[in-house]
C-alpha cells in the first residue's frame, strides 16, 4: 500500500500514540497530550515516554514496540537524532500514518537533507502516510483529533486549511478563535516530506465536512501532480491560496523557511489560474472569500443589486463593481415601481438602490424583498450605515430572513465598529457574510461568479498536431553531440518543418551568387540574415538586413553581413546567409515563447513584439498542455490586445492561424524535453495569415 492510501486512518485515527510525551507542562510532547484530551478524542490514545508511568491521567508505554499492531498515527516530538529511530520502530508495528513534529530537517542543509531522504525511503518501504518533519501537527474537529502544539481548539466548521507555515497556522487559528471561524482540518504541512498539498486536495476534495479548501504554500515541488489534482478538486469545491515567496527577499526567506525553491511567481499566477485555484494575496482576502464560499450559493450571473441608506458607500460600490466583472444590475420597470409605491420620493429607485438615511428595519425589508425577486438581479449586497435612526440589529434580522428564502447570494456590508459589532455577530453567525467596507463584499462576489464561471466550462479540447519528432529530434541529437546547447534560425528551421508550421520563404546561400539566385526565385524584396550556429543573437552583430530590393542590394549586403559577423565573432562559424521572404506591409509582430519550469514544465508566454514585452512587460501564460481554449485566452489576455483586433478600421489579425502556432508551440514543448528553452520571435500576422519568422532554441545538456 501507497503512503498515501493511509490519509483515512490520519485523519479518523482511532489509535494514536504520542512518542516524546511528556509530564511537564509547556513541553511540546505535554501540550499534544493535553489538545488530544481536550479536543474530546474518543480513540485510544498512548503517551510513549521510557521514564515516566503516567501523563494526564493515562497509563505511559515505555517504548514503541510495546504499542499496539496496526496503530493509526503516530505523533512523534523528539530529539531530531531520535526520529528516524522512532520512525523506523513505528514501521516495525505497522503504523498507518505518522506526524514529525522536529524541525532541523531539509531547512538547515545537507545533514537535514540526508535525514529527511531517510525518513522518505522509509515511509516508501513501510507505506506509512506521514506529516512533516518541523510542522505544527494537524487537527480535525469532527473526530476530536488535535495532534498539534498550537494554543486553543478551533470551533468545528466547513472550511478546511493547510498551510507550509506552522507559525502561521498559530496565527491564524487564534485569529480565527476571536472571529468564531470554525475548521474541518487545520494541517501544518511543514517539509512535505511525504505529504503534500495535492495529498490534502485529493483528500478534501471528497471530505464530506468540507465546502471550502484553503492554503498557504511557499512552493510545490510536484507540479503537475498538482495540476492534475487542483483542476479536479476545483470541479467539485472552491479552493483559494496564498502562495508567498512572490519576491526575490520572499523567495530567500521561503529557501530558508522550509529548504523550498520558491519559483516563478508566473508559473503559480499560471498554475493557479488553468487549475481554477482562487489565489488572494492576503490572509484577510483569503478568510473573506472563505466565509463568503462556505455560507452563500454561487452567482448564476454577473448582476449585482445594492440596496443602502447611503448614497457614498453606494457610489464606491458601484465604482467598484465597474473595475470587476461584475455589473450593476438593470433593475426593471415592474421593480421600480414596486418600490416607488413605499420608498420616499428622493430616494434613488435605480441600481444602487439608496432608501436614504432614516431608513428603519422595516423599509430595508420591503426593498430588500422587491430587488431580490428581481430575474435580472444574480446576488444581492446590503449596505448600512449606522446612523441615528437606524434600527441596525433589527435591519440585520430582515437580512438574515431575506438571504434564507430568497434564493440568491446576500452580502452584508455594514459601515463602522462599536455600533455595529453585535448586528455583524449575528449575520456572521446566520451565513451571511458581513463586510466593514464595500471593496471587500465586491471581490467576494467577484470570486464566486469566476468561479461560478469555472465550474460551467465546455471541457477543453485538445488539438491533434500533424508532426515528424523524430525529424526535429535528429537536430537535436546533433547539438547534443557537438555540445551546443544553442540551436539558432538556420538549423531550427528543420524543426520548425518538422512541425509544419508556417514560415517565409528560406534559403540558406553560402555566397553571393547563391543569395542573388535565391533572392531571385522568392521574389523581391527580401530579408538578409546571418546564419551561424554560434551567433545567437543576429542583431548584435549587424546581422541583418531588410527589405532589399534587387541583386546588386542583395551582393553588397550578403559581403557587408558575413564580413562584419566574422570582424565581430572571430571564433564563430559563418555558414553564410538566409534568404527570407520579406514581410507584406501591415503585419504585426508577436512572439511566442516557452521556458521549462522545474516544478510545471513547459510554460508557455505571448505578448506583442518591441516595447510591449521589452519594456511594458505585456505578457500572458500558460503551463503546457495548451487546450484550444488555452490558446484562445493566452492571446485576449494581454493589454495591448486591441491592436491586434484592429483600430480605426484595421481588419483583425488571423487569430485562428495565431492559435493555432500557440498550440503547436505546446505540442513541441511537450514532445522535446531536452528544449528547455524556445521563442519564436517575432511571428509575423496580419488578417490573412500567421508565419514564423525567426526561431531560437536553447537545450539542456545532460553534463550542464
Amino acid at each position: 500500500m501507497s503512503s498515501k492510501d493511509n490519509l483515512h486512518a490520519f485523519f479518523y485515527p482511532e489509535t494514536v500514540a504520542v512518542i516524546g510525551a511528556s509530564a511537564s507542562p509547556g513541553k511540546v510532547g505535554h501540550t499534544i497530550v493535553r489538545n488530544m484530551l481536550d479536543a474530546g478524542y474518543r480513540g485510544k490514545l498512548y503517551p510513549v515516554n521510557p521514564n515516566a508511568s503516567e501523563i494526564e491521567g493515562l497509563a505511559v508505554v515505555n517504548d514503541v514496540a510495546d504499542l499496539p499492531r496496526g496503530l493509526d498515527l503516530g505523533v512523534i516530538s523528539v530529539p531530531r537524532k531520535l526520529v528516524v529511530p522512532s520512525l523506523e520502530a513505528l514501521a516495525g508495528i505497522g503504523c498507518r500514518s505518522a506526524i514529525v513534529i522536529t524541525a532541523g530537517f531539509k531547512e538547515v542543509g545537507k545533514e537535514g537533507y540526508d535525514l529527511e531522504q531517510a525518513i522518505i525511503e522509509l515511509c516508501e518501504r513501510s507505506g506509512m502516510a506521514l506529516l512533516g518533519p518541523n510542522c505544527l501537527g494537524m487537527m480535525n474537529t469532527a473526530a476530536g483529533v488535535n495532534a498539534s502544539f498550537a494554543a486553543g481548539q478551533p470551533a468545528p466548521g466547513s472550511i478546511a486549511f493547510f498551510s507550509q507555515s506552522g507559525a502561521l497556522c498559530v496565527a491564524i487559528l487564534d485569529w480565527a478563535l476571536g472571529e468564531n471561524i470554525g475548521f474541518s482540518k487545520f494541517v501544518s504541512l511543514g517539509n512535505k516530506a511525504v505529504l503534500d498539498e495535492a495529498d490534502m486536495l485529493r483528500y478534501l476534495n471528497t471530505d464530506e465536512d468540507t465546502k471550502v479548501i484553503l492554503g498557504y504554500i511557499e512552493n510545490v515541488e510536484n507540479g503537475e501532480a498538482f495540476l492534475r489534482q487542483a483542476k479536479a478538486t476545483c470541479l467539485n469545491k472552491p479552493v483559494i491560496m496564498i502562495k508567498s515567496g512572490t519576491t526575490a527577499a520572499g523567495a530567500k526567506a521561503a529557501s530558508s523557511h522550509t529548504g523550498a525553491i520558491a519559483g516563478s511567481d508566473q508559473t503559480y499566477t499560471a498554475a493557479f489560474h488553468q487549475s481554477g485555484v482562487i489565489r488572494v494575496g492576503d490572509v484577510a482576502s483569503l478568510f473573506n472569500l472563505a466565509q463568503a464560499f462556505s455560507s452563500q450559493p454561487l452567482p448564476r450571473g454577473p448582476n449585482l443589486a445594492v440596496v443602502t441608506n447611503s448614497g457614498g458607500p453606494g457610489i464606491l460600490t458601484a465604482d467598484t463593481a465597474d473595475r470587476s466583472r461584475l455589473t450593476m444590475a438593470a433593475l426593471s420597470q415592474r421593480t421600480i415601481q414596486r418600490l416607488q409605491e413605499f420608498l420616499p420620493s428622493y430616494a434613488a429607485f435605480y441600481n444602487p438602490v439608496d432608501i436614504v438615511g432614516d431608513a428603519d428595519a422595516k423599509r430595508y425589508r420591503q426593498a430588500l424583498e422587491v430587488v431580490s425577486e428581481d430575474p435580472m438581479v444574480h446576488s444581492l449586497l446590503v449596505l448600512l450605515t449606522p446612523t441615528a435612526s437606524v434600527q441596525i440589529e433589527k435591519t440585520a434580522e430582515a437580512v438574515i430572513r431575506i438571504a434564507a428564502k430568497c434564493g440568491k447570494p446576500v452580502f452584508a456590508c455594514f459601515m463602522g465598529k462599536t455600533r455595529i459589532r453585535k448586528a455583524r455577530a449575528m449575520l456572521m453567525e446566520a451565513g451571511v457574510p458581513c463586510y466593514a467596507f464595500p471593496e471587500a463584499a465586491v471581490k467576494s462576489i467577484e470570486a464566486m461568479y469566476e468561479f461560478y464561471l469555472w465550474k460551467n466550462r465546455p471541457d477543453p479540447t485538445y488539438a491533434t498536431i500533424g508532426r515528424d519528432v523524430e525529424r526535429a529530434r535528429k537536430v537535436i541529437e546533433e547539438h547534443e553531440k557537438r555540445n551546443e546547447p544553442e540551436i539558432v534560425e538556420f538549423e531550427a528551421q528543420e524543426v520548425l518543418r518538422a512541425y509544419d508550421l508556417p514560415t517565409p520563404r528560406t534559403v540558406l546561400a553560402r555566397s553571393s551568387d547563391e543569395a542573388v539566385a535565391a533572392a531571385e526565385e522568392i521574389g523581391y524584396p527580401v530579408v538578409l540574415k546571418i546564419a551561424s550556429p554560434d551567433i545567437s543573437h543576429k542583431s548584435d552583430v549587424g546581422g541583418v538586413r531588410v527589405n532589399l530590393g534587387d541583386a546588386g542590394e542583395v551582393m553588397h549586403a550578403f559581403k557587408d553581413i558575413t564580413a562584419r559577423a566574422q570582424r565581430m565573432r572571430q571564433d564563430a562559424y559563418i555558414a553564410g546567409c538566409l534568404v527570407q521572404e520579406m514581410a507584406p506591409p501591415g503585419v504585426k509582430e508577436v512572439i511566442i515563447g516557452f521556458k521549462r519550469d522545474e516544478q510545471f514544465g513547459p510554460m508557455l508566454m505571448f505578448g506583442l513584439g518591441g516595447i510591449y514585452v521589452e519594456i511594458m512587460k505585456d505578457i500572458s501564460f500558460k503551463l503546457a498542455p495548451l487546450s484550444r481554449r488555452d490558446a484562445f485566452e493566452i492571446v485576449r489576455e494581454i493589454k495591448s490586445y486591441m491592436l491586434l483586433k484592429g483600430l480605426k478600421g484595421e481588419p483583425p489579425v488571423n487569430f485562428a492561424a495565431l492559435e493555432e502556432i500557440i498550440v503547436t508551440m505546446s505540442q513541441l514543448a511537450l514532445d522535446l524535453p531536452e528544449v528547455w528553452e524556445a521563442e519564436f520571435n517575432p511571428v509575423l500576422v496580419n488578417h490573412e495569415r500567421a508565419m514564423v519568422a525567426d526561431v531560437r532554441m536553447t537545450l539542456h545538456l545532460k553534463d550542464s
